[in-house]
C-alpha cells in the first residue's frame, strides 16, 4: 500500500428522523434514484456515478452521519490500512470483510478522531449508468463532503496521516484564524473538508452536475419549490467550483457544484485565502452576502452517533 491508500469518495450516509419526507425530497426534488432499500433504510445512487449509491438514507431516532464511505484500489490496501490503523490505536468498528450493502466488496471500518465512522472498501461492484444529457439537471456524482469539527487541526491531521489525504487550500478569518481545510485523495481538489464549527457534524454534502446550465437549472427547480436557499448561485475561488447550498428536510446543507478544479499533483501549493474578502467567497458576485447566519445554517445540530458504529 502506499502513503495515500484512498482513490476516491464513495457514499454518505444519514440518520434522519422522518425517512419518508427526506426520501421524498431526494428522489423528487434533489434528482437522485433509489436502487435499493430493505427496512427502512434506502440506497440513492446519482444516474451520472457508476457507484451503487451516493446517499444511504436510514430511519432512525436521532439525526446523525451514520457514515461516510471512500474507495480503496484493492484488498490488499484495505488489508494493510486496517494493519496500520489498529497499529496506531485507532479504534476499529470491524476488521476487513465481505460487505453486504449493495454492489458487495471488501471493506474495514473504524472511527476519524472526533468518533465519525468512516469505511473504506474494494472491489464493490460498478452499476450500470450513463451519460447525462444537455439540459438535464440532475446529479452526475458525488462531488464531496463538508464535516464540521470542534477540533478542526486534529481532525485534519488524523486524515492527513492515517488516509493520505492533501490540504489543497485554506480559508482564515483575519480574527478568528483557519476556518476551513480542503483535502484531496485525487487530482479533484478536494473530496472531504473540514469547517471549524462549535460541534461534530455535517457541514454538507455536495452533487456535481453536468455543466454550468444544469447548475443553474437544477438550482432554479429548488427554489421554485420553495426549498430554503441558505447561499448562491456564485464561484468560489478555492476550488473555482460554483455553489447553492439548500437545507433538505431535516436541516441538512447540500449543495449543487459544477467545474471543480483539477490540481497538478507536481505543481499545486496550496493557499490560504481570506474569505472575507467577497471574492474568495465569490468570484461572480451574485451570491447572497457570507456572514454569520449564513453560516449558522450549516453548524447543523450536534451529531449524536460520534463513537457509536450504525447498523450495519
Amino acid at each position: 500500500m502506499t502513503d495515500r491508500p484512498i482513490t476516491h469518495l464513495r457514499h454518505v450516509d444519514l440518520a434522519v428522523p422522518d425517512l419518508e419526507t427526506e426520501h421524498g425530497f431526494y428522489t423528487g426534488l434533489w434528482g437522485l434514484t433509489e436502487t435499493a432499500s430493505d427496512s427502512g433504510v434506502s440506497f440513492l445512487a446519482a444516474e451520472g456515478s457508476p457507484e451503487q449509491y451516493v446517499v444511504r438514507l436510514r430511519k432512525a431516532a436521532d439525526k446523525r452521519i451514520d457514515l461516510i464511505a471512500f474507495g480503496a484500489a484493492s484488498r490488499a490496501d484495505v488489508d494493510a490500512l486496517a494493519a496500520r490503523l489498529a497499529a496506531d490505536g485507532v479504534r476499529l468498528v470491524h476488521e476487513p470483510k465481505d460487505l453486504d450493502t449493495p454492489g458487495g466488496g471488501y471493506g474495514v471500518r473504524f472511527f476519524d478522531a472526533e468518533g465519525r465512522t468512516v469505511e473504506v472498501s474494494a472491489d464493490v461492484a460498478t452499476r450500470a449508468h450513463r451519460r447525462i444529457e444537455q439540459g438535464e439537471s440532475v446529479p452526475v456524482r458525488l462531488s464531496h463532503v463538508v464535516v464540521n469539527s470542534a477540533d478542526p487541526p486534529a481532525t485534519v491531521a488524523f486524515y492527513e496521516k492515517h488516509l493520505g489525504f492533501r490540504v489543497s487550500d485554506m480559508l482564515m478569518h483575519p480574527h478568528m484564524g483557519t476556518m476551513m481545510w480542503f483535502l484531496r485523495c485525487n487530482d479533484w481538489h478536494h473530496s472531504f473538508a473540514v469547517a471549524r464549527g462549535p460541534h461534530a457534524a455535517l457541514h454538507h454534502a455536495s452533487f456535481e452536475l453536468r455543466g454550468l446550465d444544469e447548475y443553474m437549472r437544477g438550482s432554479g427547480r429548488l427554489m421554485r419549490a420553495g426549498i430554503e436557499k441558505i447561499w448562491g448561485p456564485g464561484r468560489h475561488l478555492a476550488g473555482n467550483n460554483t455553489f447553492t447550498y439548500f437545507l433538505d428536510p431535516q436541516g441538512n446543507t447540500v449543495e449543487y457544484t459544477t467545474e471543480l478544479e483539477t490540481v497538478d499533483e507536481d505543481t499545486w501549493h496550496p493557499s490560504t485565502y481570506d474569505f472575507t474578502q467577497p471574492e474568495v467567497s465569490d468570484q461572480w458576485g451574485t451570491a447572497n452576502r457570507m456572514d454569520e447566519f449564513v453560516a449558522m445554517k450549516s453548524f447543523n445540530d450536534p451529531d449524536k452517533g460520534l463513537f457509536v458504529a450504525p447498523p450495519l
